[in-house]
């Protein structure tokens, strides 16, 4: 059995600069729990798999393709692969989400200046 302590998983150097750790990776899934401080936000980007993003705490904002709709906790949002995504916390409170990538990416995340409106 394989137990993960969240709180004292080791961090991830993220992209964006986000407090993220991976707490789970196989050749089916990654899963890593990330918190979003207010007003922070991931870069709109494409994930080559499907992710998902299952809300634990706060009220992020999700962008997927051209929907933006802010999501509270208890809510799972789907990603397909290869649509433009993002996540930002435009509220006052930490945000905590874990986002679940499946099967485990093999090709690179691609980043975008903007999702296209």
């Amino acid at each position: 059995m394989n137990i993960v302590d969240v709180k004292n998983a080791p961090k991830m150097k993220h992209p964006f600069k986000i407090d993220t750790a991976k707490i789970y990776d196989t050749e089916h899934a990654v899963v890593i729990h990330m918190t979003l401080k207010p007003g922070e936000s991931l870069k709109p980007h494409i994930t080559p798999v499907d992710v998902f993003f299952y809300v634990l705490e706060g009220e992020p904002t999700i962008e997927i393709g051209k929907e933006k709709v802010k999501v509270s906790a208890d809510h799972l949002v789907d990603s397909p692969a290869k649509i433009p995504h993002c996540i930002y916390n435009e509220s006052d409170k930490m945000a905590r989400i874990l986002v679940v990538k499946v099967p485990r990416p093999v090709e690179e995340t691609k980043f975008v200046e903007k999702i296209s409106k």
